[in-house]
């Protein structure tokens, strides 16, 4: 299976902890091209779409018809036999607030 960045696939989350957002739900592929080729794990933040106004680390997107958050606050790492199948890819225009919050998030 060819994973791209910022691809959204469908991923088993469960068995999660605490407020860890659980079950199989599509997420979005973070890590970069090289990781997700050469690399058994890859980088990901789960979509929900329960209303997170308030929260600045969830971007708000429209993925297949559905309106709902990306939970940059959510990342982790999954070894890439938690995917089932890949979904379709989110827009430019949500990619670059993507860069903007994790920036913010990791380097600023």
């Amino acid at each position: 299976m060819g994973l791209s960045q910022y691809d959204v696939c469908l991923v088993q989350l469960d068995p999660t902890v605490g407020k860890e957002i659980k079950k199989t739900r599509p997420c979005l592929i973070l890590s970069p091209d090289e990781m997700n080729e050469f690399s058994h794990t890859i980088i990901i933040a789960p979509m929900t779409t329960k209303d997170h106004l308030e929260i600045p680390t969830r971007i708000r997107t429209k993925f297949q018809k559905k309106i709902g958050w990306i939970a940059l606050d959510q990342l982790g790492s999954i070894d890439k036999r938690r995917i089932t199948k890949t979904l379709g890819a989110i827009n430019r225009t949500c990619i670059s607030k993507i860069k903007a919050v994790l920036k913010e998030m990791l380097i600023d």
